[in-house]
């Protein structure tokens, strides 16, 4: 079996190459070098829209009839997906985590916007991926690198403007520390703030505290219409733990929740819960950490 795999992102690229390899043979479109995870082929462009990199995806794509197309589900990757399942005439499985090809190809994917698994068997042949698939991990095979021309796009960058961010990113933190509207203020995160510093972590939070009240950045925002974390400890501060926040904290290994209300729905996704008052619990906390 042979796959084309595109992203714009090197750190999800090197995650679905990795999970890959060794399932099939697989060549990479993108625009960084990708040389020691697995591919065969890394095709890389440099600069590039999602017109003319769709086209040479389909050139490709007919010239060398790989059996699957993965495309990582950035903005730019969704763009790509839905123009590719249009000229192709193929259908798309959006977002996958899962992909097994034992005589029939099985897929897996979050549904009811991550309250639930989806299995499906499938016979579609293009896919995008879900951020955090599998650990990337580099194999003692190089790479061969093809510089790929594109032609001209139709659009082109007439001005650029920098995004007001958080800090770093918080998809690679080991420890989060996240928010919600239980803190009650924007002031309220220095008192928060000792336990972030205590864990060496970062401070993220939910829709409502990145994109309604502006307390955090928006690259901040942990969710389905955020960012998908996978932490080795997710402690999440004054969230109720809807469904839409749950989907981007389903990779993270540990999860404990911190809330007055003991119904709220977090609870019941959580490894470790807390039912108590977060100003009271947190020096608490960070009093243990100082002293251990």
């Amino acid at each position: 079996m042979r796959c084309l795999i595109f992203s714009d992102d090197a750190d999800n690229l090197k995650e679905i190459i990795s999970y890959f390899y060794k399932k099939m043979d697989i060549d990479v479109f993108c625009n960084s070098e990708v040389l020691d995870y697995g591919a065969n082929n890394v095709y890389k462009y440099n600069d590039g829209f999602s017109d003319n990199i769709s086209e040479y995806l389909i050139e490709l794509y007919n010239k060398n009839k790989y059996d699957y197309i993965f495309i990582s589900s950035t903005n730019l990757g969704r763009q790509i997906a839905g123009i590719l399942s249009d000229k192709l005439n193929e259908k798309c499985m959006p977002e996958i985590f899962s992909f097994e090809n034992d005589y029939k190809v099985v897929t897996k994917r979050f549904f009811y916007g991550g309250k639930s698994v989806l299995t499906e068997e499938t016979d579609f042949k293009i896919f995008t991926v879900a951020p955090g698939i599998y650990e990337a991990k580099k194999v003692d095979k190089r790479s061969n690198l093809i510089d790929a021309k594109l032609k001209n796009s139709r659009y082109k960058i007439l001005s650029k403007k920098k995004k007001n961010t958080g800090g770093n990113d918080i998809t690679k933190a080991k420890v989060i520390v996240s928010i919600g509207r239980g803190l009650g203020s924007k002031e309220n995160i220095e008192k928060v703030m000792p336990l972030v510093d205590a864990l060496h972590g970062e401070i993220a939070g939910s829709r409502p505290v990145c994109l309604d009240y502006k307390w955090l950045s928006e690259d901040k925002q942990v969710g389905l219409s955020g960012k998908k974390v996978k932490p080795d400890f997710y402690i999440a501060l004054g969230i109720s733990g809807q469904i839409q926040h749950l989907a981007g904290i389903r990779n993270a290994k540990t999860i404990i929740a911190i809330n007055k209300d003991k119904n709220a729905p977090i609870f019941e996704e959580c490894d470790y819960g807390i039912v108590g008052d977060l100003f009271t619990v947190v020096p608490k906390l960070v009093d243990k950490l100082k002293n251990n």
